[in-house]
C-alpha cells in the first residue's frame, strides 16, 4: 500500500501514463469544512491508496477540473467512481475523464464518497455514500458563480457502484433548505441530467415523470443485472415519458471506463455522451463533434 502523499503520482501514472506526472492534479475540496456528519471524529484519518484505487475514506471530497474561460460550456458534471463501494477507482473512472471533459469545455468533479462494503465499515449507501453524493451536487450549485457554471446545467454521471449513487440521485433529491445555516445547504440537489456507465442496480429504483434525462451506456457481456436490467431501466424511462439514451456494447463487459488512446466502440462512449448533452440542448449547439484526428 502508499501512503496518501503517493496519490497524485500513483494516480497519474496508472491513467495517463508516466508524462502526466509533470501536472499535478487539483487538490481535492472537503464537502463538509468541519468533517462529514458522521465521520468528524476520523476526518484527519489517511486514505489507502493501491495504484489508482482509494479507500478508507472519512473526508469526502471533490477534486474539481474547471475549464479555461475561453473553452467554458457553462455545464458540469459530477464523476462518481465504481469500485463495489469498498474502493474507489480513481484512474479510469475518474481522472482521465475528468480531464477529457475539462479539455471539452465541461466543468468536472471527482467524487470520492464514503464506502459501505469496505471492510469493517460503519458506514451504508443510503446514509453516507448518498449524503456524500447530494452534499456534492449542492456544493457545485452553490459555487455555480465562483465557477462559472449554470446551475441549471449540473449533472452526475457513475460508474457501476457509483452509477447507483448516480441514479439514486436523480430519483430522490430536494431544492435545499432556505432557512440552514450553511450556505451550501440552501441549494438543491436534484441532478439536470445523469449519465449511467455500467451501473450497479437496485430494487430500490423508481422512475417518475419529471426525472432528469438518461444516458446509459453497458456491455453485452457484463452480468445480466446490469445489461439486462438497464434494457429494462430504460423501457421504465420511456414508459414515464423522460428522454433517455441507451448503448449496450456487444463487444465489452464491465469496467471499460475511459482510457486514453482506446480503439473499441464501447471506450469512445464519451463521444456519444458529449453528442446526447448538445442534442438534449444541455451543451451549446457550436459545440464541436469529434473531430476525425479525436
Amino acid at each position: 500500500m502508499k501512503t496518501i502523499a503517493s496519490l497524485f503520482a500513483s494516480v497519474a501514472l496508472s491513467a495517463f501514463g508516466a508524462d502526466a506526472l509533470e501536472k499535478p492534479f487539483p487538490t481535492p475540496q472537503p464537502l463538509w469544512a468541519g468533517g462529514a456528519p458522521g465521520s468528524k471524529s476520523r476526518a484527519t484519518e489517511a486514505e489507502r491508496v493501491d495504484g489508482a484505487n482509494v479507500s478508507n475514506v472519512h473526508n469526502p471530497s471533490i477534486t474539481a477540473f474547471l475549464p479555461t474561460r475561453e473553452k467554458n460550456t457553462g455545464v458540469a458534471v459530477i464523476l462518481a467512481p465504481g469500485g463495489g463501494h469498498s474502493k474507489l477507482c480513481l484512474g479510469h473512472e475518474g481522472y482521465a475523464l475528468a480531464e477529457w471533459f475539462q479539455e471539452r469545455g465541461i466543468a468536472a468533479f471527482v467524487l470520492k464518497y464514503r464506502l459501505a462494503r469496505e471492510k469493517d465499515s460503519t458506514y451504508s449507501i443510503q446514509e453516507h455514500a448518498m449524503a456524500d453524493t447530494r452534499r456534492a451536487l449542492r456544493t457545485v450549485r452553490s459555487k455555480g458563480a465562483l465557477w462559472g457554471i449554470q446551475t441549471d446545467k449540473i449533472g452526475i454521471l457513475g460508474f457501476s457502484a457509483g452509477g447507483e449513487l448516480a441514479a439514486f440521485a436523480a430519483m430522490q433529491s430536494d431544492s435545499g433548505n432556505p432557512n440552514d445555516p450553511d450556505p451550501i445547504e440552501k441549494s438543491g440537489c436534484r441532478p439536470d441530467f445523469q449519465g449511467l456507465i455500467y451501473p450497479g442496480t437496485s430494487p430500490l429504483f423508481t422512475v417518475e415523470k419529471g426525472m432528469p434525462p438518461l444516458f446509459i451506456a453497458c456491455g453485452y457481456g457484463d452480468r445480466p443485472d446490469i445489461s439486462e436490467g438497464m434494457a429494462s431501466l430504460y423501457l421504465k424511462y420511456k414508459q414515464a415519458g423522460v428522454k433517455a439514451e441507451l448503448h449496450i456494447y456487444s463487444n465489452a463487459g464491465h469496467g471499460f471506463g475511459y482510457r486514453p488512446g482506446t480503439t473499441t466502440a464501447a471506450g469512445d462512449w464519451p463521444f456519444r455522451f458529449q453528442e446526447w448533452l448538445r442534442d438534449s440542448g444541455i451543451l451549446p449547439a457550436q459545440t464541436s463533434h469529434r473531430p476525425a484526428s479525436q
